[in-house]
């Protein structure tokens, strides 16, 4: 089916034939390249965890460390990596469980690293046996569950209700608009292994704050231009805008939480600016 619209943007050539079954064929080309490198990036992720998990086991149980080196252990990554979010006493732990967990570190490579970190600690939380995580596990893989589905289906115990087996698990990617594939996209811990976080959230509401911008610059009409995203311009006189207008664009950007995720002190220069409405 075309993906192809009537609504073109204006200045473009009307497409040839044959051209929406092509932008079909290259979107999905697109959203499984994205799938190879998430998962690509997740396969180092997780096998650092359980590397480091597995090393705090080794130092725990042979050469007698305590508990309280995850403490300094977090400490001392944090102070090296200040970016990163991942190395918490938290999560430092949760990683020693998941290699205690999962001592096939083939099982690992091969096959969990198709499941985001998130996913994985539900399995570490929910599940007592390795059996019942390996089934939540391929069932997750095969049917592309997000986090939110696969706690669900352990709750209301879905394999004492089917009473299946183990099955092999997929090897192909996640479906390009399933919620694995969003939420593996997505994944924090990717973007924070990645030293990306902060800037990613930026870029986000960045993006966010311009195309409610500019929405609301193209409904003013005449008199207004849009003139394009991430330019360097005068900024327009706000003095020129009516009472309504003004209210709309408030309104348009408190729907969406912009000011809100900002904090007061950030809605406060959306507001400061003192004109005459009347002029």
């Amino acid at each position: 089916m075309s993906d192809v619209t009537n609504d073109s943007p204006i200045g473009l050539t009307p497409p040839p034939e044959g051209y929406g079954d092509w932008l079909c064929e290259l979107k999905a080309q697109i959203h499984e390249a994205q799938q190879r490198a998430a998962q690509a990036i997740n396969l180092e992720l997780v096998l650092l965890y359980w590397e480091i998990g597995n090393a705090i086991l080794i130092r725990q149980n042979k050469q007698g460390w305590g508990a309280k080196v995850v403490d300094r252990l977090a400490h001392d990554l944090h102070t090296s990596f200040p970016d990163m979010q991942g190395f918490s006493v938290r999560n430092l732990k949760y990683m020693r469980a998941f290699a205690q967990c999962w001592n096939d570190i083939q099982f690992v490579q091969q096959l969990l690293h198709k499941l985001p970190w998130g996913h994985n600690l539900v399995l570490l939380d929910k599940l007592e046996t390795e059996q019942q995580r390996r089934w939540y596990a391929a069932k997750a893989i095969e049917h592309n569950w997000s986090r939110n589905i696969l706690v669900m289906q352990i709750e209301t115990r879905l394999l004492e209700r089917s009473g299946t087996v183990l099955t092999n698990f997929s090897t192909t990617l996640p479906k390009p608009q399933s919620d694995l594939a969003r939420e593996s996209l997505k994944d924090p811990y990717r973007f924070d292994f990645l030293g990306l976080t902060s800037e990613a959230q930026e870029r986000e509401i960045e993006l966010a704050l311009v195309k409610h911008v500019t929405e609301f610059l193209l409904e003013l009409g005449a008199g207004f231009a849009f003139v394009g995203q991430i330019k360097r311009a005068e900024v327009m006189d706000l003095c020129r805008l009516t009472e309504g207008q003004v209210k709309r664009l408030l309104q348009r950007m408190l729907a969406t939480n912009l000011i809100a995720r900002h904090g007061q002190s950030k809605a406060t220069a959306y507001t400061k600016p003192e004109m005459s409405l009347g002029q």
